[in-house]
């Protein structure tokens, strides 16, 4: 992979900030943009901002379009069909759509579970929900030697009473990846759904929801490359099963009657733009399918972030004050995002991305919204992490600038 051509694409990777190159390591809270999506948003503004079902040419363009946009994420997420894909404002809001729906019919004495691995929009829809029905909570833990879900835990909670499995699939803290078909597997074997939140996955792997088999499963195209716009797949039989919360005129036919409200088209356009972005990593000729070039494209980028984690953990290595929750064997780096969670014997997290983003150093502190995990590492009261993400435009000499800036800092 040619990361140099490719950076030139980015025109955030291209500025200057005080006249220095900023350095962005802040992805998994939402990566940079290249142009050709940003081209694309603006095409449609511009000639062609309208809504559905009109009898004129940019109402026929937008109608396109988001069939278009269906399309470009089912081969993204591999789904049977594009009306299983679902958009809305972001994930959050969908999954809180969702969690409406499915909990309908859920009674007192049901359970669901949840993961200390999850971002809590991924928890908390399904806890209210539960509030709601008087259904049981129950929480997997994770291991806390490598932050990935404790599966013998996992499956001791789960039972005939089990309705709704709720995952991630890799921590958006400290870049663990689950095994998501065991976890579907044993959750089917009693009767249970799987919701899957891949917003943190999406940008660094293959998805293959068919492989998989889960019954849900979310992401979020402001991670990979595009705007905000959430997603959500379905099986078909959940989609048309389950009864939306929607307005009364709206045609009751999937996916659309999942979808409340005009959709940001203009957001629609950025999701095509970025999903062929990804394809265009791919080195397979232009006559091969969008999946495929995918499927070529995502295994190009993850022996990339390999080679990134690899020289992170390398260099981590020299800084004794420094520790990382989450995977740091060299031999899995397979089973990790190339996202590290990291606290400081002397600094507090707030203390240390302060002190990088004065050289432009893009970097998060805190919980990312994964309290449960912060809380069972024991970090949620005193400032969570930092939290350094590579995406596949990251190098390995922006790795070195940001080890030398911390030298700076603990020596």
């Amino acid at each position: 992979m040619n990361v140099a051509a490719l950076r030139q694409q980015f025109p955030a990777l291209n500025q200057s900030i005080n006249n220095q190159t900023p350095i962005f390591f802040d992805g998994p809270g939402g990566s940079q943009v290249p142009q050709s999506v940003l081209e694309a948003m603006n095409a449609y503004l511009g000639f062609y901002n309208s809504n559905l079902g009109g009898a004129f040419f940019s109402s026929d363009k937008t109608v396109a379009l988001m069939q278009q946009a269906r399309q470009a994420v089912a081969d993204l997420l591999n789904a049977p069909s594009s009306d299983q894909i679902v958009f809305g404002a972001n994930m959050t809001s969908l999954t809180f759509s969702f969690s409406r729906a499915i909990s309908r019919d859920w009674q007192a004495g049901d359970e669901i579970i949840v993961t200390n691995a999850d971002h809590f929009s991924n928890v908390s829809s399904w806890q209210l929900a539960a509030e709601d029905k008087g259904v049981t909570v129950n929480t997997a833990l994770i291991n806390e030697a490598d932050c990935t879900l404790d599966y013998a835990h996992f499956e001791s909670l789960l039972n005939e009473k089990t309705k709704l499995v709720a995952v991630t699939y890799a921590s958006n803290t400290t870049g663990s990846i689950n095994d998501i078909k065991r976890i579907v597997e044993a959750a089917h074997q009693v009767g249970a759904l799987v919701y899957v939140d891949a917003v943190h996955f999406a940008p660094h792997e293959l998805i293959d929801v068919q492989a998989l088999n889960c019954d849900f499963l979310a992401c979020s195209a402001y991670k990979f490359f595009g705007p905000h716009v959430g997603i959500v797949y379905g099986k078909r039989e959940h989609l048309e099963g389950f009864t939306p919360y929607k307005v009364e005129p709206a045609k009751d036919v999937i996916p659309g009657r999942w979808e409340t409200g005009t959709q940001s088209f203009e957001g629609l356009a950025g999701v095509i733009a970025a999903i062929d972005y990804i394809a265009s990593i791919s080195q397979l000729p232009a006559q091969a399918s969008r999946r495929q070039r995918l499927v070529d494209a995502l295994s190009i980028s993850k022996q990339h972030e390999m080679a990134l984690s690899q020289h992170f953990l390398a260099r981590l290595a020299e800084f004794p004050q420094i520790s990382l929750f989450g995977i740091n064997d060299e031999t899995r780096l397979a089973e990790r995002t190339p996202t590290f969670a990291l606290t400081f014997a002397d600094h507090t997290p707030n203390q240390v991305s302060r002190f990088l983003g004065q050289d432009a150093i893009c970097v998060w502190d805190g919980n990312f919204y994964a309290q449960g995990l912060c809380q069972q590492l024991g970090v949620l009261e005193t400032g969570g992490v930092v939290r350094i993400g590579c995406m596949h435009y990251n190098t390995v000499a922006e790795i070195d600038q940001l080890f030398e800036r911390l030298a700076k800092l603990l020596n």
